[in-house]
């Protein structure tokens, strides 16, 4: 089993990234921001390019529903504090603002796994998975977050669009490198060719786990030391126990360490065989940016759902 004790990590404070970890930036920022009868969409300009693709990452800006603060905001997913009424308008409106009104949507009964599906028409119910795929103009793929990592894949060349949601599960379970490896079986796409855009989700500034992460991930891929803030599994030795007094097994539970999503699913992009330029990753923290995002992690069952979307023209 691979070990995680290489060297010493400076812990980041909650909020604040760590030097260098921020994706790289050019003289002009591939993400931008529109504002379409009161909601405020992110998009990528490499994917505006393409006449025929529609794609768009939503923001908690306008929309139906009423938070218990007061506040109305843009819920795409179903919650208990809000009505099926209001998430189905919502998602019409999100359409619109992102000119893909003609579009059949197509979500998904997502449970954090490595689950694909491959859609060449519309399913008459919802199909569990977290990724989905299609050559077909007139579907529009939509997946939900609150925290996790919406990924958007684009085959300019053979016109087939994905999208993926990895929260931490699903990328210990590689569904990022799982969905390029379907794209190529099915439509023999070439990962030089795919467009990837990572959009907003919690950030390495924010994301405490569990130590035995760290295990899991070191044993599953050769550089996931470069995701986590600190190489501790926990089960290091504690120096000091003798001054506390307490006996072995009544020490209080080891420190959380921080881990960067996005970070890690750009790595299995990169290793699935994408070309570095052609990745684009949102910056964008939702647990930051509570003005702009849901986040489940700071808002728990009072958090709403974003989606992100992609599709083809019919």
């Amino acid at each position: 089993m691979a070990t995680a004790a290489k060297g010493h990590r400076v812990r980041r404070r909650p909020g604040k990234p760590e030097p260098g970890s921020r994706p790289r930036a050019g003289t002009e920022s591939p993400w931008t921001v529109s504002s379409v009868r009161g909601l405020r969409i992110l998009q990528v300009a490499p994917f505006k390019k393409l006449a025929w693709l529609v794609h768009g990452f939503s923001t908690r800006t306008g929309g139906q529903s009423l938070l218990p603060s007061g506040e109305r905001v843009l819920n795409l997913g179903v919650a208990d504090w809000d009505s099926r009424e209001n998430v189905l308008k919502n998602r019409r409106a999100l359409q619109t603002a992102i000119d893909a009104e003609k579009l059949q949507l197509v979500p998904l009964r997502q449970f954090h796994s490595a689950v694909v599906h491959c859609f060449a028409t519309a399913p008459a119910e919802l199909c569990k998975g977290d990724a989905a795929l299609t050559n077909s103009p007139g579907l529009l793929l939509g997946i939900q977050t609150a925290d996790c990592v919406p990924i958007l894949l684009v085959d300019p060349i053979k016109r087939v669009v994905a999208a993926v949601h990895a929260g931490w599960r699903g990328t210990l379970a590689r569904i990022a490198e799982k969905t390029v490896g379907e794209l190529r079986k099915r439509f023999r796409s070439d990962p030089r060719d795919l467009f990837a855009a990572l959009g907003p989700a919690i950030g390495g500034c924010c994301y405490e786990v569990g130590t035995e992460l760290v295990t899991q991930f070191s044993s599953q891929f050769a550089d996931a030391e470069e995701w986590f803030d600190e190489l501790r599994t926990g089960d290091e030795p504690n120096p000091l126990q003798w001054l506390n007094m307490m006996p072995p097994g009544h020490q209080p539970p080891a420190k959380n360490v921080r881990l960067d999503l996005r970070r890690a699913n750009r790595a299995q992009l990169l290793a699935a065989g994408l070309s570095d330029k052609n990745i684009f990753v949102s910056d964008l923290c939702t647990a930051c940016h509570l003005d702009l995002f849901f986040s489940y992690r700071k808002e728990a069952d009072r958090s709403g759902r974003l989606m992100s979307l992609v599709g083809m023209q019919p």
